[in-house]
């Protein structure tokens, strides 16, 4: 069962993670689960967040090797789509 959520971490989108999260923040908000499954949708909610936290953790790695000089020293540059 782990394996799974693990398989299914891998195929969700940040913007999936981020809109599920979302979710659950509304249902805890909302006051109106009982205790375990309160438990229960919070326990989703961490991993969640953790799915979302690792995305931008690559995303950010990613644009600073873009953004990176030949010197090593990181630039600041305008960020724009015909770039390569």
């Amino acid at each position: 069962m782990k394996e799974e959520k693990e398989d299914m971490a891998e195929d969700l989108t940040f913007e999936e993670a981020m809109k599920q999260l979302e979710e659950i923040a509304k249902l805890l908000e909302d006051g109106d689960l009982p205790l375990e499954e309160s438990l229960k949708v919070f326990e989703e909610g961490v991993r969640l967040s953790k799915i979302c936290n690792l995305k931008l953790d690559v995303i950010e790695k990613r644009l600073e090797v873009l953004v990176r000089g030949k010197d090593g020293e990181l630039e600041e540059r305008e960020m724009t789509l015909d770039e390569e």
